[in-house]
């Protein structure tokens, strides 16, 4: 590797000019990728295909072309001028059927003819429903963006994919904010711990191409999750950025030792390159855990941040080498002197006192595992958008006055005779939090003439193969109360027909909880078998990746048990994936912190100064490293109006702090404890006679 390294070195030094000209043409065809990858809003898409409610939602989008379907209230609204709206949201590309009460009654006949049990579930004062179904998911949101571009403010529209437009607007909004913010930060903190006004730019302009070239090169995925859009920015400037730190201080050191800054750079980029590879490599897997995850949302993050550190490894030892050299004049001239205290009276503290920090973090595990068992979660993640968006206004109208909060979708086969669905659908009734079912059979029952239901009506509704049945509920999605009214709907269900479907948000969503539950474990174990494997073929230790794997885990018990006892109620695909990434993107922190112990230890002195010395050599680079992450994620946790992107980056900004201060102090205090251990267990580990 160090060969390979000193070979690119010099090719760097050779053609360090068309490098810089050559990464700058580059960021034209990734800006094009950037802005023409698709960006998934709904999260629900990323369910297993084979499960059944997936199935019963290609059956709706294919055979009943309902992809996705919004609720609409329509106030103080005469029945033409509903026709009227009708007739235009219908002419709406992606659209496919627009049903509401004149569609059973006409324009002429007053709503009060229909039975109460249908007039009272459509109407409320002055006020109707409207039910508008689409194609697909993904020409529901345009649809729906066009829909409120010809409806008044006297037209509110409600439904999962009106909150998915909404969520698309936010967070289109504040991604640049997010960037700006963390990238204003982190260049504070870079100004404070480098020696130079300018480095900081070109090492932060360095990592900005590389976050360039991993977002553009997502187009050949056609689309990412905006989770995974939101935060990858912000996570590759975070991870990354000690890499690039690392080589400057490596060719800085080098310049002293070296005859030119040529030769000084190829060495740089030399020891780079052997150093970070094993720490980059434990990144790496750490994020390509998440792709075990049944919901391949995993996937989606894992990959994209995996690729990132990958492009950041890249361009740290190419461009960012370019870009010193040749701005070499001016680093110079732009040099200041390093504000960064020294580190000493507090490595003294630590080695003085290393195993009463041991029983300190012993103590603390105990608080930590309890509060990390006991975090709540939410799974609605509509739920989480600000209360003054239309889809939430909308949600919100239609829960107050017509009490929709969640619907439900039975597909039962058509061979079902007519007598078994009434009673079936008696049965559902009588639930506690059924509201209403809706079906052509119970509009039958009603007493309302099969000739005043239209074929529009009646082909929404059912086809050769399937009936459908509408359900709603006064429970919201995602709860306790909903999830077991789905099992006793289900068990009714059963009853008559074994292979009917049970579909919709609502299904959905319990699904997801299972799954993610599921998922939550996976990825754990994952992820610490990964790293662990991979830290005992870098370390050549059957212990050290056991001692370290233990550190970074207490850290993040205790990073996720702050939300429980601050109270904090965490959407489940935080508590799923910050773990991993936690681990991932910190566990090189103590890798670097082992390594350099066990350099000193090889050299002959006693663990002690051997500690003192690499605690010198690390908690710098440690300290800038995890404050960089920290104000990366920091300030998008503090600004974002997503519920999802703050709690995803405050949790891996406090993860940073914490995580660093695992490493600088019961690190070490691990490495003294079991410092016989540690021989007795690794390879290729030298310690003189007397050393200990």
């Amino acid at each position: 590797m160090r060969r390979f390294g000193e070979w690119l070195g010099k090719q760097v030094v050779k053609h360090k000019w068309l490098i810089v000209i050559a990464s700058v043409i580059l960021m034209v065809p990734s800006m094009y990728g950037y802005i023409h990858t698709n960006i998934n809003y709904d999260i629900l898409v990323y369910l297993p295909k084979d499960i059944e409610t997936m199935k019963g939602q290609k059956i709706l989008e294919e055979d009943f072309k309902m992809g996705s379907f919004a609720i609409c209230s329509l106030e103080h609204m005469a029945s033409k001028d509903i026709r009227t709206l009708e007739q235009k949201i219908k002419e709406i590309e992606g659209v496919h059927q627009v049903i509401s009460p004149i569609d059973f009654v006409g324009t002429t006949i007053p709503l009060e003819i229909l039975p109460d049990d249908i007039s009272s579930s459509f109407q409320k004062g002055d006020s109707q429903l409207m039910l508008v179904t689409f194609e697909d998911s993904t020409t529901a949101i345009d649809a729906i963006r066009e829909m409120r571009e010809i409806a008044d403010d006297s037209v509110k529209i409600g439904g999962m994919s009106a909150s998915t437009l909404d969520t698309s607007i936010v967070a289109d909004q504040e991604i640049i904010t997010y960037i700006a913010v963390a990238v204003c930060l982190v260049l504070l903190i870079l100004i404070i711990a480098l020696d130079s006004y300018l480095v900081p730019l070109l090492l932060l302009g360095n990592i900005g191409i590389a976050i360039l070239y991993n977002m553009g090169t997502n187009l050949m995925f056609n689309e990412i999750s905006y989770i995974t859009k939101a935060i990858a920015a912000v996570l590759q400037l975070g991870v990354t950025t000690d890499f690039s730190i690392f080589l400057y201080h490596k060719y800085q050191y080098a310049k002293t030792i070296k005859g030119t800054k040529e030769e000084a750079m190829v060495q740089a980029v030399g020891d780079t390159l052997v150093s970070v590879c094993g720490s980059a490599l434990t990144t790496v897997a750490g994020f390509l855990a998440l792709c075990m995850m049944q919901l391949t949302l995993g996937n989606d993050i894992g990959i994209v941040m995996a690729k990132g550190v990958v492009i950041g490894v890249c361009s740290t030892v190419v461009l960012f080498p370019a870009m010193l050299l040749v701005s070499d004049r001016w680093i110079e001239k732009t040099k200041h002197a390093a504000w960064l205290p020294s580190f000493h009276h507090v490595r003294d503290f630590i080695i003085r006192y290393h195993q009463a920090i041991l029983v300190i973090a012993v103590l603390c595990a105990i608080p930590a595992v309890y509060g990390n068992n006991h975090i709540e979660q939410y799974y609605n993640l509509t739920k989480d958008l600000p209360q003054d968006l239309q889809s939430s206004i909308a949600n919100k109208e239609l829960k107050e006055k017509f009490d929709i909060v969640s619907a439900q979708i039975i597909l039962i086969d058509r061979s079902v005779k007519n007598n078994q669905v009434n009673e079936m659908m008696e049965k559902i009734e009588a639930l506690d939090g059924v509201e209403l079912v809706l079906s052509p059979t119970a509009l039958s029952n009603l007493a309302i003439p099969k000739e005043m239901i239209s074929d529009e009506l009646k082909s929404m509704f059912e086809n050769d193969q399937y009936e459908m049945i509408f359900i709603n509920s006064k429970y919201e999605t995602a709860t306790s109360e909903l999830n077991h009214q789905l099992e006793q709907i289900e068990t009714i269900v059963r009853q008559y027909d074994e292979h009917a479907i049970l579909a919709g948000e609502g299904p959905c969503m319990k699904d997801m909880v299972s799954i993610a539950d599921e998922d939550f474990q996976s990825v754990n174990i994952a992820s610490i078998g990964i790293i662990f494997l991979i830290m005992m073929l870098v370390l050549k230790s059957l212990s050290l990746p056991v001692l370290l794997v233990i550190g970074i885990e207490l850290a993040i018990m205790v990073n996720m048990s702050f939300a429980f006892y601050l109270g904090d109620v965490l959407p489940f695909v935080a508590s799923i994936v910050i773990g991993t990434i936690q681990l991932g993107a910190t566990i090189d922190y103590a890798i670097l912190m082992t390594t350099k112990y066990l350099e000193q230890r090889s050299l002959g002195y006693d663990k002690k100064e051997a500690m003192k010395q690499a605690m010198d050599q690390s908690m710098h680079s440690i300290f800038v490293s995890g404050a960089s992450f920290f104000a990366a994620t920091f300030g998008v946790g503090m600004i974002s109006k997503l519920n999802m992107i703050a709690s995803l980056c405050t949790l891996m900004a406090r993860g940073a702090v914490i995580s660093m201060i695992v490493v600088i102090s019961l690190v070490p205090s691990l490495l003294l404890t079991f410092d016989t251990l540690i021989y007795k267990t690794s390879l290729g580990l030298k310690k003189k006679k007397g050393s200990n």
